[in-house]
């Protein structure tokens, strides 16, 4: 009985052997990531995505690396501009592990590393420009940082693809002093821009006076004419009927007659011009008279004088 139950705790201590052994030889890789294995305590080889096999006891399978983008943020760093003002820059990095091994064995903490790196070059760049034109100049910050970081960090196996400058802030005074001009400057594009409406308004009204009076004018000038025409063409209808109706002296010497009343009622009419026409049916008219007050006596010859003329 005890040498079956001693053999049972064989069994028992070699099957979880079997199981630690077989726990520790199995390792899944998963997808975009990688595995450095060292085989007594020096490198052996990168294990890629994937089932793989390691010798237990022998071989050790180092935490995995990630080999997707990442993006880092550092906490703000105070910078000394070329005008020595201090500003406080807020960066943010995106960068890629390239070479696992590099990563991991050149150097020992990569993202200290790279912000520090950061850090020193940030203040070697702005420290060469003023605060407008670090406020300006982001584009040309963020490529001598992405340039300089980039070159640096290859050797140890990373990628630097983008760096951003997420904010710039400078001192509350100077923040103030922004403002106030920032103010005063819409305060006077918008005089600027009230000026020009006022001055558009203006020009437009007085080209609107301007084309109005004109049409004005051509208005009246064409209701002259019209009626100048209207006026001529009655006059000539009037002529036209009275030579159709061939008229005798006596009846143009009365219509002058009716006419001449509607002359003087103009307030202006100082003057009066009478025609030679008028002289001649008023004489007729005369004879007329004459004739009608002496019916029995023919029309009377003038004297002839003694010359026969």
């Amino acid at each position: 009985m005890q040498n079956g139950f001693g053999t049972t705790i064989v069994l028992v201590v070699l099957a979880i052997f079997v199981i630690v052994v077989l726990l520790r030889s199995v390792r899944i890789v998963p997808q975009a990531r990688a595995g450095i294995v060292e085989r007594l305590g020096k490198y052996n080889r990168t294990l890629n995505p994937g089932l793989t096999l390691l010798i237990p006891f022998v071989d050790r399978l180092l935490p995995m690396l990630d080999l997707r983008e990442q993006v880092v943020s550092f906490p703000p760093q105070p910078v000394i501009t070329e005008d020595n003002l201090v500003v406080s820059i807020d960066t943010v990095i995106y960068y890629q592990i390239t070479e696992p091994r590099a990563a991991t064995y050149e150097i020992a903490n990569y993202i200290q590393a790279v912000e520090q790196l950061t850090t020193t070059t940030l203040r070697n760049v702005v420290g060469g420009l003023n605060l407008e034109e670090a406020l300006t100049s982001r584009d040309q910050i963020n490529g001598q940082l992405r340039g300089v970081l980039d070159e640096a960090t290859g050797k140890w196996g990373i990628r630097v693809s983008r760096v951003e400058l997420k904010a710039i802030d400078p001192p509350i005074s100077i923040q103030d002093s922004m403002e106030k001009q920032m103010r005063a400057d819409r305060d006077r594009r918008a005089a600027i821009l009230t000026a020009e409406g006022v001055k558009q308004s203006s020009i437009l009204t007085a080209e609107g006076q301007r084309q109005s009076s004109i049409l004005k004018a051509e208005g009246d000038a064409q209701a002259s004419i019209l009626r100048a025409d209207g006026e001529s063409q009655a006059i000539q209808k009037v002529f036209d009927a009275i030579h159709a109706g061939k008229p005798d002296s006596e009846l143009l010497a009365y219509q002058y007659l009716q006419t001449l009343p509607k002359l003087a009622e103009g307030t202006s009419n100082t003057l009066w011009v009478i025609p030679s026409e008028l002289t001649e049916a008023l004489k007729g008219i005369g004879g007329a008279f004459s004739n009608s007050q002496n019916p029995g006596e023919g029309p009377v010859e003038p004297p002839k004088n003694n010359s026969g003329i």
